[in-house]
């Protein structure tokens, strides 16, 4: 685009927006509600991610030591486990606790120690946590190795049932998205084709007497991208102040259900549905406006 005739192709996708008024507000209300939809799946998404995050970080491998193992020992196969790469925190339960939190779900501690003859029966144990929970099937077997630990525990198999159902929703919200997207743009696709069908006959005029393609791409280029821009900033506006008040308002009774609140990410997130319905208004007018330039 030369900078002397941009200008004129500013005024004329000006003055066809304001001819076609009505149909350019159906083409904003259609991008609003595509990129309404895109949104707020994307958001669904990204909860459902940060929900199982929050699963996995809470998932803890216990680790029986045997019972006769001194405290001393019990220390060291603690600090052992502490060295591990990957291991990010380490509690040792003494077995004095565990008969306390024992006697406190069970009955009083004086019982539980009379039913087995004054001996508590338990082992000290320690509590691991991990960085990255995928990693917890190596970090349990290589603490298994260690002398003096009996038994490690971590639920392996509801574990391992966690981490499928978090991957499929991983998999089936980016399909989605993507099958949400690809709607976008054909919707869009088709409201602008519809703009620029009533507009044919200006088109082969100005074929007709020697304009170049890209002289009569431009001003729906423009109109294109403008019609996405609107129609994507409503819907981005939509969507910010809908989850600001959801955090707001839905955040206290839902406190069961830990929300996503990263201003940040929403920041990003609606600025990136801004350019991205920018981008597929004017790839949607490109599209449209290609058959009609054979002539």
């Amino acid at each position: 685009m030369k900078l002397r005739t941009a200008g004129y192709f500013f005024k004329q996708a000006g003055i066809s927006l304001w001819r076609n008024f009505w149909m350019s507000l159906a083409a904003v209300a259609s991008v609003a509600i595509s990129m309404f939809l895109l949104g707020a799946f994307l958001l669904l998404v990204f909860n459902v991610n940060y929900i199982a995050a929050n699963l996995q970080s809470n998932v803890e491998i216990a680790v029986f030591l045997q019972v006769d193992t001194p405290r001393q020992a019990a220390y060291q196969v603690r600090d052992q486990v502490k060295a591990m790469p990957g291991v990010t925190e380490v509690t040792l339960v003494p077995k004095e606790e565990g008969l306390k939190q024992l006697s406190q779900q069970f009955g009083g501690e004086e019982e539980l120690l009379g039913a087995t003859g004054g001996v508590n029966p338990l082992p000290d144990y320690l509590r691991v946590r991990v960085a990255d929970p995928e990693t917890i099937h190596e970090v349990a077997g290589a603490i298994a190795k260690l002398p003096g630990v009996e038994k490690v525990n971590y639920g392996q198999e509801i574990v391992d049932r966690l981490f499928a159902v978090v991957r499929w929703l991983r998999w089936l919200g980016a399909g989605i998205i993507l099958v949400l997207g690809l709607g976008a743009l054909f919707l869009i696709i088709i409201t602008i084709r519809l703009t620029v069908y009533s507009r044919r006959r200006e088109i082969n005029i100005m074929k007709y007497v020697g304009a170049t393609d890209w002289f009569i791409r431009w001003p729906f280029f423009l109109e294109g991208l403008f019609l996405g821009l609107v129609g994507s900033g409503c819907a981005a506006l939509a969507i910010y102040a809908g989850y600001s008040l959801l955090l707001t308002r839905a955040g206290a009774a839902l406190v069961f259900i830990p929300l996503l609140n990263d201003r940040g990410l929403l920041l990003n997130s609606v600025l990136s549905l801004v350019a991205g319905g920018a981008l597929v208004g004017a790839l949607g007018s490109l599209l449209s406006i290609r058959r009609f330039l054979k002539v």
